[in-house]
């Protein structure tokens, strides 16, 4: 039972004991213990000003990033619009060229079939005209007994042409 009951002596030697190291620790051990707290301290409270200035800082660039998306998205439909606006009016255009050329096209077709109708109905009067001055050679070669019958049969070839 020593332990639980020191003796005096004993007491004393630890208490001088105890004394000396804590006068050694409180000068030269605590200072440096408290100077880094302080430190540690004021090193922590420069972080989180820090990290306040950062939050900060990443609340302006949020909403920087936010505007300059909003204003991406509104060049974005602006240019889309005027994409949208060239291509109507190059198939405008593109159909106005078409109309104009297909109306070209027609009239030259229609003046095609015009002149070669003429040319037709030229060749036709043509290949009537040796036909009837074939036929006017055949009936003039050959003599009529009577000059009256001669006059009536030309008169009626007259009349005939009249109705053509």
């Amino acid at each position: 039972m020593n332990l639980l009951t020191p003796e005096f002596g004993l007491l004393i030697w630890t208490l001088l004991a105890f004394l000396v190291v804590f006068f050694i620790l409180g000068k030269f051990a605590w200072p440096a213990i408290v100077k880094g707290l302080k430190q540690r301290e004021q090193s922590i409270a420069d972080s989180l000003a820090t990290a306040e200035q950062v939050k900060a800082e990443m609340a302006q660039m949020k909403s920087e990033n936010e505007a300059l998306l909003a204003k991406a998205r509104e060049e974005r439909a602006q240019m889309l619009k005027e994409a949208r606006e060239t291509k109507d009016r190059i198939i405008g255009e593109a159909k106005e060229q078409a109309k104009v050329e297909a109306n070209k096209i027609i009239t030259e077709a229609q003046a095609a079939i015009n002149t070669q109708k003429m040319a037709a109905l030229t060749e036709v009067k043509n290949q009537v005209g040796k036909l009837v001055l074939e036929t006017t050679e055949k009936v003039l070669r050959r003599e009529f007994a009577d000059k009256k019958v001669q006059e009536q049969h030309i008169q009626s070839m007259i009349n005939d042409i009249k109705l053509n």
